[in-house]
């Protein structure tokens, strides 16, 4: 099934992403682990266009920092990768979205993975929340990206869950009738974001190319990324 997205296309130039503000779900401020050598404290991890707009989402903006370990990193790449290898990377999605991406569904997993997603679930949906299908997977190539848009409302609900697996990125979300509002997301490998109601519907969301990937003033070099993605369903 593909993914059913609708793209808000920019209508502004890209502001000058310099944080002014910042926040994390997490309680801790210890060093994200990251893979490009960055060293970010827990509340760091989400830096926005104002203070107020930070404070206003959140609790609807989350990053976990270290959600999964190698070892479970390991295991949902030993069960993705067989089927990935059988796709190509694609540069003209059929909404002009998503290039450089390969991509696939997954109902069913091995002990270790279905450990994880039921941890996920327990995390970032409410309990008996009715949830999207397959469990989505995006594979995006080195030089692909995930261009600004909203999910469609008719297909998705209130909040969409990703675990970022083998490569750092940036996620930016930009308010789409506002664009000098906007959230920067510094997703370190093996996190976790969660997007929940305006975060979720209110603004965009893309991942950065590789040579626009910054955070706070800092280059966060993009590799191969894969993200493995839940939805609940519309109420």
């Amino acid at each position: 099934m593909r993914l059913l997205i609708t793209v808000a296309r920019r209508i502004h130039k890209r502001p000058l992403y310099t944080p002014t503000s910042c926040l994390s779900s997490a309680a801790s401020c210890s060093g994200a682990a990251t893979n490009s050598g960055l060293q970010f404290r827990d509340d760091q991890l989400v830096s926005g266009s104002t203070g107020e707009l930070v404070q206003r989402l959140r609790g609807q903006v989350e990053v976990r920092t270290e959600f999964i370990s190698e070892e479970e990193e390991g295991a949902l790449m030993k069960e993705l990768e067989p089927g990935l290898r059988k796709k190509r990377y694609e540069f003209d999605h059929w909404d002009d979205a998503i290039h450089g991406y390969r991509e696939t569904e997954r109902a069913q997993w091995g002990a270790v993975c279905e450990g994880v997603m039921d941890r996920l679930r327990a995390v970032a949906f409410s309990e008996g929340s009715p949830l999207l299908g397959p469990v989505h997977v995006l594979d995006l190539d080195k030089a692909g990206y995930i261009k600004p848009h909203i999910d469609s409302v008719k297909f998705c609900g209130s909040t969409i869950a990703g675990l970022s697996l083998l490569s750092d990125s940036v996620m930016r979300l930009v308010r789409k009738d506002e664009p000098a509002e906007w959230l920067n997301l510094f997703l370190p490998r093996r996190s976790l974001y969660i997007l929940r109601d305006q975060a979720r519907y209110k603004f965009t969301h893309e991942i950065l190319k590789d040579d626009e990937s910054l955070f706070s003033g800092q280059r966060v070099p993009r590799h191969r990324r894969i993200s493995v993605i839940c939805r609940n369903l519309p109420v």
